[in-house]
C-alpha cells in the first residue's frame, strides 16, 4: 500500500469557524474512523523511524497520545506524555513560553526522562510551532536530544516548521 497525501485529505474533515471565527479546525476524526487509512498513516510514521536511533516517543496532549501510543507500541519505545499544566499527577517538569497573547505551560513528569534520551515527538498537527518548541525546549533543558517530530498535518502557512531546529516530518500539507 502507498500513502497517497491527496486521498487522505479527503478524510480530515474541515470544521469552519472552530475553534474560533476565521480558523478552519482540521479534524482527524474520520482518519481514525477508517481503519484501512489509519493503518496506513501509523505504518508511515513507523517505516519512518523504525531504523532511526532514538530511545523514547513523545506524544503532545491530547490528539498525539493516539498516535505516539500506537507508533511507541509497534516500534517497541517508551511512551512520554506532553501535557497542559496540572494535568499529570506526581512530580512534573513545566516549561513555561509565550504565546501572541500571553504564555502557557507545558509538562512531563519528572522521571520520564533522562539526559541523553533521544526523544522523537509526534502530534496531530503543526500549525505555528509554539507548543512543539517549546516541547523540544523542554526536552533539551533536561539533558535529552530530540532527533525529529512528526505530524499528520501541516499548516505550512503558518510557518511552524520554521521555528524548529530539528527534523520536521508531516503526511499532509495545507496551504490554506
Amino acid at each position: 500500500m502507498i500513502f497517497d497525501e491527496f486521498s487522505f485529505k479527503s478524510l480530515i474533515r474541515p470544521v469552519v469557524d472552530f475553534p474560533k471565527p476565521g480558523v478552519i479546525f482540521r479534524d482527524i476524526t474520520p482518519l481514525f474512523q477508517s481503519p484501512k487509512a489509519l493503518r496506513l498513516v501509523m505504518d508511515s510514521f513507523v517505516q519512518r523511524y523504525i531504523d532511526s536511533d532514538f530511545t523514547h516517543v513523545g506524544a503532545m496532549d491530547a490528539r498525539g497520545f493516539l498516535i505516539g501510543s500506537i507508533i511507541a507500541y509497534e516500534l517497541n519505545k517508551p511512551l512520554v506524555l506532553f501535557r497542559k499544566q496540572g494535568k499529570l499527577p506526581g512530580e512534573v517538569v513545566r516549561h513555561e513560553y509565550a504565546l501572541e497573547y500571553g504564555t502557557d505551560v507545558i509538562e512531563i513528569q519528572a522521571d520520564a526522562i533522562d539526559a541523553g534520551d533521544r526523544v522523537v515527538v509526534l502530534d496531530d498537527l503543526l500549525a505555528t510551532g509554539g507548543t512543539m518548541s517549546a516541547t523540544v525546549d523542554l526536552l533539551r533543558r533536561q539533558g535529552a536530544e530530540v532527533p525529529g517530530v512528526a505530524c499528520i498535518i501541516e499548516l505550512t502557512f503558518l510557518g511552524g516548521r520554521k521555528r524548529l531546529d530539528c527534523p520536521v516530518e508531516t503526511l499532509i500539507a495545507y496551504d490554506d
